[in-house]
């Protein structure tokens, strides 16, 4: 369960971020019980929440989803930030010069926020959610943006994520993990074996603003009976060209 928070704006906060956990809508009393909410809170954040466009709800089946005004504030943060205009077409070339999926991510906490998906041409390609959150530990753009997160965020990081198992090959011994860390801020990059979801091997690198601050992670992501571990080091160039291009292209932040 959900820690709850103590104020109506953070529950309503809390309950908005889970409908974003149910692409297809969920029932109010299955979000509820994530949240920890009684049911009567629930249905009177709920209301307010479609009443305001915040959220939506299908009168057949009684399931809650995210609403346009929801969609209309990410868009805002997106342009914002340069993720939409900018970022898109750079993940477009990467895709295109790779044939594998490219996808980007910015910090969140103790997750990663993926921001950009493009699919690779081939038949069979790795996909993603923008606006889903993820893991740090396990992926390839999460251990670039611990390794390359500034002091003192990195070190806490290092020190205090959850190491959580989701495939036989993830880190969960906290030394490994350091080790890890270390070896991906000296070789500029960061490898992801299967640790996350089985069959699946990614790459990744930092993204930078002028002034050195890392402020997103690029990837390239393939399935793993395609791509060997090896054959992800061929990907380098074209995602360190991409990153280099997104620094020009982002708008200060």
């Amino acid at each position: 369960m959900t820690s709850t928070p103590p104020d109506m704006v953070g529950k309503a906060l809390l309950l908005l971020t889970l409908l974003g956990d149910y692409p297809d809508g969920a029932s109010l009393s299955e979000v509820a019980r994530k949240a920890g909410f009684p049911p009567s809170t629930a249905h009177r954040l709920a209301t307010a929440l479609v009443r305001d466009g915040y959220a939506s709800v299908d009168e057949a089946s009684r399931r809650y989803s995210l609403g346009l005004q929801t969609f209309s504030l990410a868009s805002r943060v997106a342009h914002r930030h340069g993720f939409a205009g900018s970022a898109l077409p750079v993940l477009r070339t990467l895709a295109d010069r790779t044939a594998e999926s490219a996808l980007m991510s910015v910090i969140d906490g103790h997750h990663q926020l993926y921001v950009h998906h493009v699919q690779g041409s081939h038949s069979v390609s790795v996909s993603g959610e923008p606006g889903r959150r993820g893991p740090l530990h396990c992926t390839s753009m999460g251990k670039v943006l611990v390794a390359f997160a500034a002091e003192p965020a990195r070190s806490e990081l290092v020190e205090h994520l959850e190491l959580t198992a989701f495939t036989p090959h993830t880190i969960v011994d906290r030394q490994r993990f350091r080790e890890e860390i270390d070896e991906v801020s000296r070789q500029g990059y960061a490898v992801a074996d299967e640790e996350h979801e089985a069959g699946i091997r990614a790459i990744g690198v930092p993204v930078r603003n002028p002034d050195g601050v890392t402020v997103a992670a690029l990837s390239v992501a393939a399935p793993a009976y395609r791509v060997s571990r090896e054959r992800l080091l061929d990907y380098l160039p074209a995602l360190n060209e991409a990153a280099q291009e997104l620094t020009v292209r982002l708008p200060p932040r």
